[in-house]
């Protein structure tokens, strides 16, 4: 009896492991090509597992990308809460995040990179379980900035030239227009902090 009920247990684990597994594949390749990127099938073969286990694990692949969104979210902030945390003060805290925000690595990276960048266009036709995760982060971020900053209105402004700045310099691609976007908007943020 202990040995059946073992296996169900590793089977109950493997299960999360590979639900796990799924979602974080899913995360990263969502902020790449966005919410209406990579089907099912891709995704479940990326993860090891056939396309048919797909059920077992989510009701709909709406239920995935929402899942996948909120990890990716989840993801920034804690990447941002740790790159901070260490910071002397909130002029070197807001140092460490812009320079990271504007830096060639982040805009090459979408798969790791800011979901707010990379969900941003396809929030609005998403489903309220994404709509509701995206206007989360992007208010813990304004909470972020605010407390860096000293006040919401330059918060809002610099989480809005951050984002812009990423989205416009991701579209470029690599190169001197792109990067002099980045620096720009590292320069105007750096400002706001008087």
């Amino acid at each position: 009896m202990s040995s059946i009920i073992h296996g169900m247990g590793h089977s109950r684990e493997e299960k999360a492991r590979s639900h796990e597994r799924i979602v974080e594949i899913a995360a990263a390749r969502l902020r790449e090509s966005g919410t209406a990127g990579p089907g099912v099938a891709e995704l479940m073969k990326e993860a090891g597992l056939t396309h048919g286990g797909f059920y077992k694990h989510f009701g709909s692949r709406d239920d995935l990308v929402a899942e996948a969104v909120e990890r990716a979210l989840r993801e920034n902030e804690d990447f941002v809460t740790t790159l901070t945390a260490g910071a002397a003060d909130s002029r070197a805290a807001l140092d460490l995040f812009v320079d990271w925000y504007t830096s060639p690595e982040h805009r090459d990276s979408p798969a790791a990179g800011c979901a707010v960048v990379a969900f941003g266009a396809d929030a609005p036709r998403a489903d309220q379980r994404v709509r509701a995760a995206y206007a989360g982060q992007v208010e813990r971020y304004l909470t972020h900035l605010e407390a860096l900053l000293g006040d919401r209105e330059r918060a809002a402004a610099a989480l809005s030239t951050l984002v812009g700045a990423v989205l416009v310099a991701r579209g470029i691609g690599p190169g001197e227009l792109s990067d002099e976007i980045l620096g720009a908007a590292r320069t105007t943020v750096r400002a706001m902090a008087g």
